[in-house]
Formats: structure tokens, C-alpha cells, sequence
């Protein structure tokens, strides 16, 4: 798998896995329908489905996986908690994917 393609679904993997779990937190913290939970367990069903998707030793896949879960957990801050992003948040998520990138694209086994 190239760059993009692995970036792309760590980014929708992570999408998964952040509303799976956003959307018990509405039941709990904001009274929300318990029906939530429906789409959440989905979600997170999802979210397991799609780290099978990747070619890496799933001890790989996730150690990876977790550089794109923080880039995309802060868009998540920025575009649905309303939240600015500071230098520090960009700072952090600049390192964690590159973290990512170094893990994912490592030359094949015995190079």
C-alpha cells in the first residue's frame, strides 16, 4: 500500500473509532437518546473491521494506526467541538505522523 492509501484509511479508521465512542459519551455526559448506541456499537464494529484492512502485523497496524488517531482526533476538537488548535496541537500531530509514517512505510522484513 502507498502513503495515501494507508494515510487514508488510518484517517477513516479513526473516524470510526471517534464516533463509537463520541456517541456513548452524548448518552452519558449530555443526556442524549440511549437509541445512540446502536450507531456507536456500528461504529466501533467498523472501526475492528477496518484495521484488518491493513497488509502490517496487527501490533504494527495499531502502533501505527495511533500517529493518524491524533491528527484526526484534534480535527475532531477543531471542527465538531468548536475547540482552536494551537501551535502545540499542530506541533504534536506533525510528530505523531510522521511516527506513523516511519512505522508504516519501513523497508520489508530482512532489509
Amino acid at each position: 500500500m502507498d502513503i495515501l492509501k494507508i494515510a487514508a484509511l488510518f484517517a477513516i479508521t479513526a473516524v470510526a473509532e471517534i464516533v463509537g465512542c463520541y456517541l456513548p459519551w452524548l448518552v452519558l455526559k449530555q443526556d442524549r437518546s440511549a437509541w445512540l448506541l446502536v450507531p456507536a456499537a456500528l461504529s466501533l464494529g467498523l472501526f475492528a473491521w477496518l484495521l484488518t484492512l491493513h497488509p502490517s502485523a496487527a501490533g504494527r497496524t495499531y502502533a501505527a494506526y495511533g500517529g493518524m488517531y491524533i491528527a484526526v482526533a484534534l480535527v475532531w476538537l477543531r471542527v465538531v467541538d468548536g475547540v482552536a488548535l494551537t501551535r502545540w496541537d499542530l506541533a504534536g500531530a506533525g510528530i505523531a505522523l510522521l511516527g506513523m509514517s516511519i512505522i508504516a512505510l519501513q523497508p520489508p522484513s530482512g532489509a
